[in-house]
Parts: C-alpha cells; sequence; structure tokens
C-alpha cells in the first residue's frame, strides 16, 4: 500500500514537473520555412520531454484588431472607448472573449509553462500584424503586466520567451554599416518594450538570415543549426536588461546616480535603448553574456 501510494505521489511530482512550451505560429503555408522551424521546435522539445502546443495563429483564424467586440457584455465607457482600461476590467471581471480567454489560459498556466516561442517571417522589420494582434490582445493590463508588476518585476518573470524568425534579407544588411541598420536596435522594441516589459527572461533570437535567397543546403544547415541549438534551449542563459531597481520611481524612472558612476569610465552603454550617450553595446540584443 506504501509502495503504491509513493508511486502516485511520484507520479503527481512528475506532472507538476513537466515542461510545457508554447510556441505562437504565425505563417500561412505549411510548406514554409517557418512550418519547418516550428515543426522542428514541436519534435525536438517533445523529444526531450516537454509537452508542445502551438496556438497557429493563421489556421485559428485569430481576429487581428483590437476591439470592443474583444469584451462580453457592456463596456464601461462606450463614447470614449479606452481599450487598456476595458480590456484590464473585462479580466478582472470574466468577461474576456473566447480566443483571449483561451490564450490567456495558455498562459496562465504559469506553474508548469517554461518557454514561449514566438515563430514568424519578419515583416516590415517586425512581426506580422496577427502577431502583433497576439501581443495586443492577450497580453493586457492587469493580466500580463501593472504599473507595480513589469520588466524585472514583470508577472511572467518565472517565464521564459523568445523570438524564431525568417528574415526578407541577408545578415550583411542587418548590421551596424548595413542599409537595414543594425538587427539590435531593431529587436529592442520587441524584446524590451513587449517580452521583458511583461517580465519574460528573453533568451536569445533564432534567426533565420534570407532562406528564400539561399540555395536548399544552406536551409538544411539552417534548421541543422536549430535543431541542435533547441537541445539545450531549456538551459540557456537570457539576455541581460538592466533591473527596474536601477532607476529611481519618483524622477521618472530615470538611472540611479550611483548608475550613471558605474558605467562613467565603461566604453559601451548599458543596452540598445539605454546607452547613456556611450556606444551602443554589440549584440546585446542578440547574444546573452555580452
Amino acid at each position: 500500500m506504501a509502495t503504491a501510494m509513493s508511486r502516485m505521489r511520484g507520479l503527481e511530482e512528475e506532472k507538476r514537473a513537466a515542461k510545457k512550451v508554447l510556441i505562437v505560429y504565425a505563417h500561412q503555408s505549411s510548406g514554409s520555412f517557418n512550418a519547418a522551424a516550428k515543426d522542428a521546435a514541436v519534435e525536438v522539445l517533445a523529444a526531450h520531454g516537454c509537452t508542445v502546443e502551438v496556438s497557429d495563429l493563421y489556421a485559428m483564424t485569430f481576429k487581428a484588431t483590437a476591439t470592443a467586440e474583444d469584451i462580453t457584455g457592456e463596456v464601461k465607457n462606450s463614447d470614449h472607448f479606452c481599450y487598456a482600461d476595458e480590456t484590464k476590467l473585462a479580466w478582472e471581471e470574466g468577461k474576456r472573449c473566447a480566443d483571449i480567454t483561451e490564450e490567456q489560459r495558455k498562459l496562465t498556466r504559469a506553474d508548469i509553462i517554461i518557454i514561449i516561442i514566438f515563430q514568424f517571417p519578419m515583416y516590415w522589420f517586425t512581426v506580422p500584424a496577427i502577431m502583433k494582434s497576439w501581443f495586443d490582445r492577450v497580453l493586457t493590463s492587469g493580466y500580463a503586466y501593472s504599473q507595480d508588476k513589469r520588466y524585472s518585476q514583470g508577472i511572467f518573470k518565472d517565464k521564459k520567451a523568445m523570438l524564431s524568425f525568417t528574415t526578407g534579407s541577408h545578415e550583411s544588411m542587418f548590421s551596424a554599416n548595413g542599409i537595414n541598420g543594425d538587427m539590435n536596435i531593431t529587436l529592442w522594441p520587441l524584446q524590451n518594450g513587449i517580452l521583458h516589459y511583461c517580465g519574460f527572461q528573453v533568451l536569445a533570437p533564432q534567426i533565420f538570415w534570407a532562406p528564400s535567397y539561399v540555395p536548399s543546403e544552406a536551409r538544411s544547415t539552417m534548421l541543422e543549426g536549430w535543431h541542435t541549438r533547441l537541445q539545450g534551449l531549456l538551459g540557456e542563459k537570457p539576455l541581460s536588461f538592466t533591473p527596474l531597481d536601477c532607476f529611481d520611481g519618483e524622477k521618472g524612472y530615470q538611472l540611479k546616480p550611483e548608475v550613471h558612476e558605474k558605467y562613467a569610465t565603461k566604453e559601451f552603454g548599458l543596452t540598445v535603448g539605454i546607452h547613456l550617450g556611450k556606444v551602443i553595446p554589440p549584440n546585446s540584443q542578440m547574444k546573452a553574456g555580452v
């Protein structure tokens, strides 16, 4: 009897410790490189004991506009509708529409989901509209962030997130000297302004440079590299962001004087968006530990 109870407890502990991965995927074609990258993530992470769930936004026909339709029942102020205020109230009162409720349910299993991967083709230097809508409609005020719970003190600070995407331009074009500009700067609004803002530990992005413009052998090599990375993904260290307690909330969240002093003699600033007028630190949005 005791042995049976011990086994049951062991199974329950194993279940609680199960590793959960959510992939938010945005591509219309099952034959695309993005689909292959998504499938690789599902295959490798499942083989490593993870339970992988995929939100296929196009297949779900996920609504791409943030409107009053996202709230069931009456809104508080129909004459001057404020999406952030109304969705915060809807979250508190359980008045969210079905698709938002479902996506938040996937994330709210916070004790067991350890990483969320966003897989997409880069459109106009950012995510496709349907994925931007996922951010707008799912990561709502109160649920995903608040004035007291954001950045390093954010609601999802115990979870990891990462971007995995394809580009339409070669890597050289996204360099500091390239015509598209430094990819680190391009990524700052997404990785800091959305993911880190909600508290996520942000893993270095997986970038597939211009797969449409390289030979099939090069695409195969890209996928092989992704397979290799996925095998150790759960143990990766996140990118570095300046902690919230380095800022003075009573002075408009400006860097504290002692932080300025610490970096006064350093060559580089803190990070892409907070560089103290210095040279932007290289690859701070691309690699951990730089």
